[in-house]
């Protein structure tokens, strides 16, 4: 990586670009009407609180489109987002929230923004109602109540005795709210009719509102637009033969308009190097190396820097791997280090992906991670008592990074009696894993392609939460789900490196997943482009889309 030149812009220096773009514009010079922005993921759902939707692309695409109480800075940091309300603490023990909708906010087809869709974001995540596909629970399952009159612009959040969720800034954020009266129109509900079947608890409407809530806003070339309207400063106006949805201007958008009118967002898959010669790509935002080695040519920036997301490999919770022996074979003949090396950075030892500098240091110093660093075939062979195995390992192609990864683990892991496939396919991810396709998913928080992570350690920790959607592997540990309930309402660094000391030998013993190292991030830019900065979360550089500005 030192031999890249590397820029990192800060908040205060995003600031200022803003204010530069801002003053540029003014003078009437004239900005280029359309950018065309590459992600690392797929583009296959609008609703990304799904467990396929969390692992895409579309949080970097629709951070703009579906705004909410916050979104996540150029450093990962939760930002109010004042433009489409307030959130007041009424209360301490136990936390007390008043959340308060702007007047003006509606939606793209002119329908007011209320707490209904607040509800159905709580029911969805809460964990209350299990057939909603959510991929975490995180927070929302510590709510104990939320007051919401239907059709109102207020609620009341109020969560359970003991449960002060510690990031609870990190709740009804961007892209976190989805359109309830869509659902409500499909069913037949009128208006408020989705919260008020979740508050009252009926179960068979709940299940109906699951169907719609799991299925009904997939992205496909023929949606009807009616169905996907925008709660941010743009819509989607298309969904293209070839995967890239096309966003506009939001003309009932109420806060400041986009700089740019029309936004191209291309999913995983386009050939990126061709595109950066045809200098038709504007802004690129993907995990390091998963585009191979790319030459930059003139007139691109390059940052480069660390996402909040851990790359790691994911067990299947069924085929050759459910069994810990099984687990713990291919770990000890995973040659960690050298893949990290490849990487050029660190290996990590961290599962619950810890935030405080005293708790990150406790993680990675764990010792029992010491025995699968190098990559032992003994050990393994040991393991499984001499007994021959197959594993089928999957990622999301194209990625010679990961590709590269599964030949480490290949080569390491033959002379123990382990034959490692390469499974990795352009339709792989946590499904392929969840369905058997595949003994293990390449991936970083969540499964994702990209970053995946939260940017906050007291939600990425439930990815090892028994029930949690996104716990790829199903995997259940009392002691484990103790632990992570236990960080989300912790704030005392001590406490955390306790509790981090406390989980980490269970889950070296049980090695539900096996941590790599934290997933490298590149942002490429034209250097005509003005106001994109990295971000470490699964939001991506797309956080701030709506300040970009590209002149010719």
């Amino acid at each position: 990586m030192a031999r890249m030149r590397r820029r990192r812009l800060t908040t205060a220096a995003v600031a200022v670009t803003a204010a530069l773009v801002g003053s540029l514009v003014g003078c009437g010079s004239g900005a280029e009407g359309e950018i065309d922005y590459a992600v690392d993921g797929t583009l296959t759902t609008y609703n990304t609180n799904t467990v396929v939707g969390a692992a895409s692309g579309g949080p970097q695409a629709f951070g703009r489109v579906l705004s909410g109480f916050g979104y996540h800075g150029p450093d990962g940091q939760v930002v109010a987002d004042h433009d489409f309300g307030s959130i007041s603490v009424v209360g301490r023990e136990p936390l007390v929230l008043d959340y308060q909708i702007a007047d003006d906010a509606v939606y793209s087809d002119g329908k007011p923004i209320t707490c209904d869709d607040m509800v159905l974001t709580w029911a969805a995540q809460s964990g209350r109602f299990p057939a909603f596909h959510s991929a975490s629970r995180a927070g929302y399952i510590d709510i104990a109540t939320i007051d919401c009159a239907p059709g109102q612009k207020k609620a009341r959040v109020s969560f359970a005795v003991d449960r002060n969720f510690a990031e609870f800034t990190q709740l009804f954020t961007a892209t976190s709210l989805m359109p309830s009266h869509v659902i409500a129109d499909e069913l037949g509900l009128g208006e408020g009719g989705v919260s008020t079947a979740l508050l009252r608890n009926d179960i068979a409407q709940a299940e109906q509102i699951a169907r719609l809530w799991n299925t009904m806003w997939e992205l496909k070339p023929d949606l009807d637009l009616n169905n996907f309207p925008s709660s941010g400063p743009y819509r989607i106006e298309s969904v293209r033969d070839d995967g890239a949805v096309v966003l506009v201007t939001n003309d009932k958008w109420w806060g400041p308009k986009p700089e740019t009118p029309k936004v191209t967002v291309w999913p995983h898959g386009i050939e990126v190097q061709d595109r950066i010669n045809d200098a038709t790509f504007d802004v690129v935002d993907i995990a390091a190396g998963s585009s191979g080695t790319l030459t930059m040519p003139d007139g691109y920036e390059l940052t480069e820097y660390a996402s909040a997301g851990i790359e790691q490999l994911i067990f299947a919770p069924q085929g050759p791997l459910a069994a810990v022996p099984a687990r713990r074979a291919l770990a000890f003949c995973t040659p960690r280090e050298a893949i990290a090396r490849n990487a050029e950075v660190p290996v990590s030892n961290s599962r619950l992906n810890p935030a405080a500098e005293d708790a990150l240091t406790q993680a990675e110093g764990i010792p029992e991670a010491g025995q699968f660093l190098i990559g032992n075939p003994d050990a393994a062979r040991e393991a499984l008592d001499g007994a021959p195995l197959t594993v089928r390992i999957g990622y999301q192609t194209p990625n010679p990074r990961l590709a590269a990864t599964v030949g480490s683990i290949a080569k390491s892991c033959a002379p123990a009696g382990i034959t490692v496939q390469d499974a990795g396919g352009t339709e792989v991810g946590p499904n392929t894993l969840l369905e058997g396709q595949i003994d293990v998913l390449i991936g970083s928080t969540g499964g994702a392609t990209g970053a995946g992570s939260s940017g906050a350690s007291a939600v990425d920790a439930y990815t090892l939460f028994a029930g949690n959607g996104d716990n790829l592997a199903r995997y259940a540990n009392p002691q484990i789900d103790g632990v992570i309930s236990a960080l989300a309402v912790t704030i005392d660094p001590k406490e955390q490196v306790r509790l981090l000391a406390e989980g980490a030998p269970v889950l070296w013993a049980d090695m539900p997943t096996l941590p790599l190292y934290r997933q490298q991030r590149t942002l490429l830019t034209s250097a005509k482009m003005y106001a994109v900065s990295s971000n470490p979360t699964r939001w991506g550089a797309g956080w701030n889309m709506d300040r970009w500005v590209l002149r010719k």
